[in-house]
């Protein structure tokens, strides 16, 4: 996983409409993905491991390009050994293309199958820090220390009111 520290040099900023307005990657397309589609923001997660978490979140963008679309549904309905060779292509969207690639569909099926393909979902309805990290856990790749890091980018970064998110993240953040 990225260095959660990371995140606290990123001041949170707000677009006029009240959406957040990321800085996660050097690619605007990038984080206006993970800003408008809580699908692609879970996949960062997912793929936020042992490689840049700037990569890391840069890859739902990236298989966005190579597949026309970032519909969750669609990537859960397509055969995961053709799902994974788009992972491998040069250059690969992680440095493990087919485990993460596995993971990844993995990821899309658990999001269809128990949140109706909307990660929000997850998060939504507005329970406390522990039962979302829970919900996050049924998610294949997401453990104890995605939960508590998605926790954080949630509250912090996209104003996501979870209660108890401040004492569940996983470093201390200025107020």
């Amino acid at each position: 996983m990225g260095n959660p520290a990371h995140y606290i040099e990123l001041v949170p900023q707000w677009k006029a409409d009240g959406s957040p307005e990321l800085n996660f990657t050097a690619e605007p397309e990038a984080n206006q993905l993970l800003a408008d589609d809580p699908n692609a923001f879970l996949i960062g997660i997912v793929l936020d491991q042992q490689i840049p978490t700037t990569k890391a979140f840069a890859g739902p963008h990236v298989l966005k390009q190579r597949l026309g679309h970032f519909d969750v549904a669609k990537i859960a309905a397509m055969d995961q050994e053709q799902f994974i060779e788009v992972f491998r292509e040069k250059p690969a969207v992680h440095r493990f293309p087919a485990s993460m690639g596995k993971r990844v569909h993995d990821a899309c099926n658990a999001l269809v199958n128990d949140w109706d393909g909307d990660a929000a979902a997850i998060w939504r309805d507005q329970p406390d820090a522990k039962a979302v990290m829970k919900r996050l856990g049924g998610i294949p790749g997401v453990g104890a220390a995605k939960q508590k890091l998605a926790v954080m980018l949630l509250g912090r970064y996209f104003g996501v009111d979870i209660p108890g998110w401040r004492e569940a993240a996983p470093v201390s953040l200025p107020d």
